[in-house]
């Protein structure tokens, strides 16, 4: 097939007539995906497509026209929520990269054995949310890892597609999957397309109103020009400003509603969340125990040791939502508190498992279990066991391997990122007045535009309405 009728083939797939810049990213994606003489030999192509501009929809056809095509594809993500969400939108199944390019690693130890190989030659591997790939940390490096697994195989492509509006990933000043010259330092060969304009079917929306200013400021402020914050709010039907002692009525009405499942309180900082889960369980789902069946807790860390015995379980990926479906035994141990508890993922309910979960880390103001108490831990676990049999110890030991996990009713940005929930509700409560800077207005953009349906902004200082 020529890169001109694979253009076309992308094309009839859209669930609307396209405007001259997605037609032109279409014909990118053909040229670059296409096999005829004459076309694109990049291995990369990065697909930058800000809010309401087309990019799911865009690549919802690219995989029909790939799978016409008999081209073989794999859709990934960086996390669960993330990796479902693309799923949907590109009527294919998607899988986190980790469990797909990793192997098993042993519980309790840093890292991993390895990567898989992979047996896909001559695929388009397509990854959705980039900007949230970390490169280089201190176990790991995802973006290295992943770029070896794909290009192992013979005659593959890679395409990244994000938003370079969104935060980066959590310690980094860049998102590194959709920088070029990450990649090109790499020895690669990249192509790009930015996607800027907005589709007429969003053209209503207050959600990508509101987004679409904040990038428009966004890029004035990193040219040094000062800019004042205004968000549309009047006129707009799915934008609603929320004082603080109204939530709790507009949670119960949600959650009556559209369930909880749907509906999200996104914060600043893992305290305010913390804080925020303790008030809506005891202020609207009534629940005064520390644990009850029908909890949704957030996984804080990558965790491969209780789903050893569980198939269809490879592991528990931090950012996980589970479910506790019952309420086993507290107990104290080491100096910390741990109870035993049944869960499952939320959108696999029959996937139950049982395992211990670290109470001090679900009630704590850190992300996870802070480093002292991590340190105390071990210390009491190995206090008396020879060197040489520490790791193994360590990788059996159940209380190690105890989930970190938080309430998952309110979460930080970079929690929430790669999701999606028809109402959003985002507290702007303590925010100044006049804050511009790009890392507030990056966090701004990217809870905006976790909304599908409805945006609620918390106490709001008034400077930031128009």
């Amino acid at each position: 097939m020529t890169a001109e009728d694979f253009t076309s083939t992308i094309i009839s797939f859209l669930p609307f007539t396209p405007n001259e810049q997605q037609a032109q990213v279409a014909a990118a994606l053909a040229r670059f995906c296409a096999r005829s003489s004459g076309c694109s030999d990049d291995r990369v192509f990065i697909l930058n497509g800000y809010a309401g501009t087309g990019k799911t929809s865009l690549t919802g056809a690219l995989v029909k026209a790939l799978a016409l095509c008999k081209i073989p594809t794999l859709l990934l993500a960086p996390t669960g929520r993330a990796a479902k969400v693309f799923a949907a939108a590109a009527g294919a199944p998607a899988a986190t990269i980790h469990r797909k390019i990793y192997k098993h690693a042993i519980a309790g130890i840093p890292g991993h054995v390895g990567t898989r190989d992979n047996n896909l030659d001559h695929g388009v591997f397509i990854v959705d949310e980039a900007s949230m790939i970390p490169a280089a940390d201190r176990n790991s490096d995802l973006l290295t890892d992943l770029i070896q697994y794909v290009f192992s195989a013979v005659d593959c492509r890679l395409i990244f597609l994000g938003d370079t509006a969104q935060l980066p990933p959590v310690g980094q000043s860049i998102s590194p999957a959709m920088d070029p010259a990450v990649l090109r330092n790499m020895g690669l060969k990249v192509s790009r397309a930015t996607l800027t304009d907005v589709a007429r079917q969003g053209a209503q929306s207050g959600i990508l109103a509101a987004a679409t200013r904040i990038r428009r400021i966004m890029s004035a402020v990193q040219q040094g020009i000062a800019v004042d914050l205004k968000l549309p709010i009047n006129g707009y039907p799915d934008l609603s400003v929320v004082e603080g002692p109204d939530l709790p009525d507009l949670l119960d009405n949600l959650y009556r509603r559209d369930g909880v499942d749907q509906t999200i309180i996104i914060t600043r900082a893992n305290f305010a969340a913390t804080e925020c889960n303790r008030g809506i369980r005891l202020q609207v789902l009534d629940r005064e125990e520390e644990l009850a069946p029908g909890d949704r807790l957030i996984v804080a860390k990558n965790n491969y040791f209780w789903t050893r015995s569980v198939k269809g379980l490879d592991f528990i990926a931090n950012g996980e939502i589970l479910q506790i479906t019952h309420v086993g035994p507290a107990e104290v141990r080491y100096g910390l508190r741990f109870a035993t508890v049944t869960l499952a993922p939320i959108d696999s309910p029959s996937l139950e498992f049982t395992a211990k979960i670290m109470l001090d880390c679900l009630n704590g103001p850190a992300p996870a279990l802070d480093s002292e108490s991590l340190q105390r831990l071990y210390q009491g676990i190995t206090a008396q066991i020879p060197p040489e049999n520490i790791a193994k110890t360590l990788a059996d030991n159940e209380y190690w391997n105890a989930l970190q996990v938080k309430y998952a009713y309110a979460l930080t940005c970079h929690k929430a990122q790669g999701g999606q929930w028809a109402n959003v509700i985002v507290d702007l409560s303590y925010i100044p007045p006049q804050e511009t800077s790009i890392e507030f207005l990056r966090w701004l953009y990217t809870a905006l535009t976790r909304a599908t349906r409805h945006l609620y902004l918390i106490s709001p200082p008034p400077t930031l309405l128009s």
